[in-house]
């Protein structure tokens, strides 16, 4: 209890100066059991246990809320199903939130949902417990949450789940997320190759040797970039958006995605870089790079005069709406990426 009350004291020092994701971390650490995934109260909300019967798919246009839970842990979640055929394997986008936001608060920001109904895909929501952060912050830096264990392992199951709940297309599902939940979508990404097509981080820190807090923050800062043990795989393709004035999250952490498709060696890089202005006067730089052979490997978004937020959002928190329209970015890539074997 007295390293708790000293976490709590030090929490408000860093909050009152104005870094409250700091506050976050540690709080989070002192109250969260190691390889905890965040359970609800028992009375709260409905809960789907899984089960070899199949649930009934959502009608078309539904946006429900449920609980799911499985041997690692359990998840409140949103999933949406968008208007139009019911009959169709539509492909699947996951969409990992980032600190202090909700499921419904991201939806709204991101606007996938009317996106989804455009062009036609499902979407699932998972929701950070309050129990495993108080900040709702996916808990990235912890390594109880890297690799194929704790929240990972929560997600991974969940996004089985909901192909089946939506008779989704198993060859296109896809992972994107903002701060923390960018962080995570690399993480969890790199770990399930054989669930997700590619990955989208917005604002995010690229996984590798993170373990601790401090780590995590020095990364954040952009006083040093993730590393990855020995020779890495070559990372899913990935589509990367972030903004040059980001106060949170230091814009340089985007470069450690080339960084680490370098380190990949997937053979010589054929890069090509494009600038333009959105719609609402923000100006933007995106790099592309594919390989020899032709294949989308990675795209890097830099949206200039741009902070912590997701650029072409509105509706909800952490949103640029001046921005270019990241949610159509990222799906125009998704879609462009071969399907998974």
């Amino acid at each position: 209890m007295a390293n708790l009350v000293k976490t709590l004291f030090k929490a408000a020092r860093l909050a009152r100066k104005g870094r409250p994701m700091s506050a976050a971390f540690a709080i989070g650490d002192a109250i969260a059991p190691p390889g905890h995934a965040g359970r609800k109260p028992a009375s709260i909300g409905a809960k789907r246990k899984t089960s070899s019967s199949r649930p009934p798919r959502p009608e078309p246009g539904s946006f429900l809320s449920d609980e799911f839970r499985c041997a690692q842990g359990s998840l409140t979640y949103k999933f949406y199903t968008p208007h139009g055929s019911a009959r169709r394997r539509m492909p699947l986008v996951v969409m990992l939130h980032g600190c202090s936001q909700t499921a419904a608060d991201f939806a709204a920001g991101t606007g996938m949902n009317r996106l989804a109904d455009e062009l036609g895909f499902l979407v699932l929501y998972p929701q950070q417990s309050k129990n495993a952060n108080l900040a709702r912050c996916w808990n990235w830096h912890n390594p109880a949450h890297q690799g194929r264990s704790g929240e990972p392992a929560v997600i991974a199951a969940l996004t089985r789940h909901a192909i089946i709940l939506g008779r989704a297309n198993p060859a296109r599902v896809y992972i994107a997320g903002l701060s923390a939940g960018g962080a995570a979508a690399a993480i969890i990404g790199a770990a399930y190759s054989g669930i997700f097509a590619a990955v989208g981080v917005h604002s995010g820190v690229s996984h590798g040797d993170i373990r601790s807090i401090s780590a995590a923050m020095s990364a954040m800062r952009g006083d040093a970039r993730p590393r990855l043990a020995g020779k890495p795989r070559r990372p899913l393709p990935t589509i990367v958006f972030h903004g040059d004035q980001d106060r949170v999250v230091h814009p340089s952490n985007a470069g450690a995605f080339l960084h680490q498709l370098e380190q990949a060696h997937p053979g010589p890089l054929v890069a090509r870089s494009v600038t333009g202005r959105s719609d609402n006067g923000r100006d933007f730089t995106r790099r592309i790079y594919k390989s020899k052979s032709g294949d989308l490997l990675l795209e890097d978004w830099t949206v200039h005069g741009s902070g912590h937020g997701w650029s072409g959002g509105q509706g909800g928190s952490y949103t640029d709406p001046a921005g270019p329209d990241a949610s159509r970015a990222m799906m125009d890539f998704f879609l462009s990426v071969p399907r998974r074997p």
